[in-house]
C-alpha cells in the first residue's frame, strides 16, 4: 500500500473583498478618532495639520506599493520579516522578530485596545475621566474575545473584518456630510489664516508624521497572510490600490470636518474628538460617535491580531521561535499557539501601557525595519533582476521612501533626544547578542521538546507546511 500523508497547511480564503477589508478595516482603527488632536497640537496650525495627514497617506501608498512588488517577488507570509530573512539574513530577521514579538506587535494590539475601551466607557464618564483600571479590564476583554475568535476559524475572523470595515466607512461617511452641511452653512473660521503658528521644526514634524502614520498603520497586513491570499500576484496589488486610496481620502475629508465643526482649541482639549464632533453636531445623539469608534477600533484589533499571528508562526517555521509556535490547529487549520502565545504578551504590555508613548516609540522601531526591508527591495532590483516580478515599481519609489524612513527614525532623536530612544534602541540590538546562544547553537532544547509536545497534544496542533 501506498503511504499517503495530507500535508498540513493553512487555506488560501482571502479573496480580493478579504484583502481590501484587512487593510482598510485595520488602518481605520482608533488612530483617525485619536491622534487628529495630537497632530494639530503638535505642527501648530489647521492648514499643517492637514498637510502632514496627506504627506503620510502619499507616503504610505508609496512603501505601499514597494511591497506589493516584494509579496509578488518573495511569496511567503511573514512581511517585513520574511523579506528581511531572504535579503539581509537571518541575524538581522531575528532581531526583528525579538523587537516585534515582544514588543512592537503587542503595544500595537495594546494600543488599539486602549483606544476601543475609552470609546467604550465614555458615555458612561461623561462628566469625568474615566478611571484607568476600567479602561484596561475592557481592553483586556477585547483582546481575550478576538483571540477565541482568531482561533476558532478563519473564514468567521473575516466575516468579521468585512463587517467592521462596513461600519467605519459608513461611520467616518456620517463625520465627513456632517462636516459638508457645516461647511455650506458658512463655518469656515477655522480655514482663514489657517497655516498662523505653524512649529517649523524637525522634531514637530517627525512627531506629527508619527501620529499621522500610526492611524495608518496596517497598510501591509496583505503581506504578512499572502500564503492565505487567493492569486496573490494579482490580488495583492490591487487591494493596496483600493485600500490606501480609500483610507487616504477618508482620512482627508473627515479631519476637514472636525477642524469645520471645532474650533483648534476644541479639537486639541478633547480626549475623543469624534465623541466632542457628535456632541456638537447631532446632539442627544452623539453616543452613535462613541459606538461607531468603538467598532472601528474593534475591527482593527481583529486585523492587527489576525495578521500578527502570522509573523509569530512563520518566524517559529524558520526556527528563530520555539516549533510550537509554527503549529496549526490539526481541524480548523489556524495558528493558534501563535495567536495564544500573541494575546499574553499582548496582555503583559496593556498593563503599563500609556498611549501616547506606545505610539511615539512603536514608530521608531518600525520604521528602522521599514527602512531595511525597503533596502532589501533596492538589492533584488540590482543584484537579482532576473526574478519573476508580476508587479513592479520604478528603483525611484523605494529610494524616496528609504529617506523618508531614515528622516523619520532619525529626526526626533537628533532634535530631542530622550533616553527612551536608547533604551529601544539597546533592547532591539539585544536580539542580535541572543541569536548566538539560542537559535544559533540551539541552548536547552532538552526542556523545550517536552513542552512542545505536551503542549502538542493538549491543542490539538501539528507542523504546518509552507503554502507556495
Amino acid at each position: 500500500m501506498e503511504d499517503k500523508t495530507q500535508k498540513l497547511t493553512l487555506k488560501r480564503e482571502v479573496g480580493l473583498m478579504g484583502a481590501v477589508s484587512l487593510i482598510a478595516g485595520t488602518m481605520i482603527g482608533s488612530g483617525i478618532f485619536m491622534t487628529p488632536q495630537t497632530v494639530l497640537s503638535t505642527i501648530g496650525s489647521p492648514g499643517a495639520s492637514l498637510v502632514v495627514w496627506a504627506a503620510c497617506g502619499v507616503l504610505v501608498i508609496m512603501i505601499s506599493f514597494c511591497y506589493a512588488e516584494l509579496g509578488t517577488v518573495i511569496t511567503e507570509s511573514g512581511g517585513e520579516y520574511i523579506y528581511i530573512l531572504r535579503t539581509s539574513g537571518p541575524v538581522v530577521a531575528f532581531m526583528l522578530i525579538f523587537s516585534s514579538v515582544l514588543f512592537v506587535r503587542p503595544a500595537g494590539v495594546a494600543s488599539v485596545a486602549l483606544g476601543f475601551a475609552q470609546y467604550v466607557v465614555a458615555p458612561f464618564y461623561s462628566d469625568c475621566l474615566p478611571p484607568v483600571l476600567v479602561v484596561k479590564c475592557v481592553a483586556a476583554a477585547a483582546i481575550l474575545v478576538l483571540a477565541i475568535v482568531n482561533c476558532l476559524n478563519v473564514r468567521l475572523s473575516m466575516s468579521l473584518q468585512v463587517f467592521f470595515m462596513v461600519a467605519k466607512i459608513l461611520s467616518l461617511a456620517v463625520i465627513i456630510v456632517g462636516g459638508v452641511v457645516m461647511l455650506i452653512r458658512g463655518h469656515t473660521e477655522t480655514f482663514e489664516d489657517s497655516f498662523e503658528n505653524t512649529n517649523v521644526g524637525i522634531n514637530p514634524i517627525g512627531i506629527a508624521f508619527y501620529q499621522g502614520l500610526w492611524s495608518y498603520d496596517g497598510w501591509n497586513n496583505l503581506n504578512y497572510v499572502t500564503e492565505e491570499l487567493k492569486r496573490p500576484e494579482v490580488n495583492l496589488p490591487r487591494a493596496v490600490i483600493i485600500a490606501i486610496s480609500l483610507v487616504t481620502g477618508l482620512y482627508l475629508l473627515v479631519n476637514v470636518s472636525y477642524l469645520t465643526v471645532m474650533t483648534p482649541k476644541e479639537l486639541m482639549s478633547s480626549t475623543a474628538v469624534a465623541v466632542t464632533w457628535g456632541n456638537k453636531v447631532l446632539g442627544s445623539w452623539g453616543w452613535i460617535m462613541s459606538l461607531a469608534a468603538a467598532l472601528s477600533a474593534f475591527g482593527s484589533l481583529n486585523g492587527t491580531f489576525f495578521s500578527g499571528g502570522r509573523v509569530c508562526f512563520v518566524a517559529a517555521r524558520e526556527g528563530h521561535m520555539p516549533d510550537i509556535l509554527a503549529m496549526a490547529h490539526v481541524r480548523r487549520l489556524t495558528p493558534s499557539p501563535a495567536l495564544i502565545f500573541t494575546t499574553i504578551v499582548s496582555l503583559i504590555v496593556l498593563i503599563p501601557g500609556d498611549f501616547q508613548s506606545i505610539v511615539n516609540f512603536f514608530s521608531f522601531t518600525a520604521w528602522f525595519f521599514y527602512a531595511i526591508t525597503l533596502s532589501g527591495l533596492l538589492y533584488l532590483k540590482i543584484k537579482k533582476p532576473e526574478l519573476p516580478r508580476p508587479y513592479k515599481v520604478p528603483i525611484i519609489l523605494p529610494i524616496l521612501v528609504l529617506i523618508a524612513a531614515v528622516f523619520l527614525v532619525l529626526a526626533p532623536i537628533i532634535d530631542d533626544p530622550q533616553i527612551e530612544y536608547l533604551y529601544v534602541a539597546l533592547f532591539v540590538l539585544s536580539g542580535a547578542i541572543l541569536y548566538v546562544p539560542f537559535i544559533r547553537y540551539k541552548l536547552c532544547p532538552g526542556l523545550l521538546t517536552k513542552l512542545t509536545v505536551f503542549l502538542q497534544l493538549f491543542l490539538e496542533v501539528a507542523p504546518a507546511e509552507k503554502n507556495l
